[in-house]
């Protein structure tokens, strides 16, 4: 049994408020239209390549701590939190001010749509407490903890990052 720490307790609470919070208040703009405002129309392809590039970072990274390149490890990482951080403001911004594109496929490619849409939203509500925890082990230094629950973050947050791309190349018109 993993003996958890006062300061990982207190991590583990704000971790809790933030991973609750952040698809609530997602919840909440996303039915919020600012009045007045021309719509940021250039935004989708911009956080689509933040979403491709944060994928292509999160593999760079799991090969440099393999080689044992636990700096380089350390600020991908930290880059990719940012990358994500980023992603989320300009979405938000996005849907604050334009309507929501509705996909144009038919047929059997729809379903395919759906079931990448849905599955990519449900694991981007997961992902973040997930990589918060990650990260927080990594900087308590509790690294045994932090490189087993890395093997479950990591292919969840590669996985909302690539959809991501994906999910925007099949519905940009």
């Amino acid at each position: 049994m993993e003996f958890i720490t006062v300061r990982e307790k207190k991590f583990n609470k704000l971790i809790n408020l933030v991973s609750v919070v952040i698809p609530l208040v997602i919840a909440v703009l996303f039915g919020v239209k600012l009045p007045n405002v021309e719509p940021l129309s250039f935004l989708p392809p911009i956080y689509a390549t933040i979403n491709g590039l944060t994928a292509i970072l999160l593999v760079i990274a799991v090969i440099a701590v393999k080689q044992g390149k636990l700096l380089l490890h350390q600020r991908i990482m930290t880059g990719c939190i940012g990358l994500s951080l980023l992603f989320l403001i300009l979405y938000i911004a996005y849907h604050m001010t334009s309507d929501s594109t509705t996909f144009g496929g038919e047929g059997i490619i729809r379903y395919g749509y759906y079931f990448i849409l849905i599955t990519h939203i449900l694991h981007s509500i997961v992902i973040v407490p997930l990589v918060l925890r990650t990260f927080a082990k990594a900087y308590l230094k509790n690294f045994e903890a932090h490189k087993k629950l890395a093997r479950y973050t990591f292919p969840i947050w590669l996985y909302v990052a690539v959809s991501g791309v994906v999910v925007y190349l099949m519905i940009s018109p």
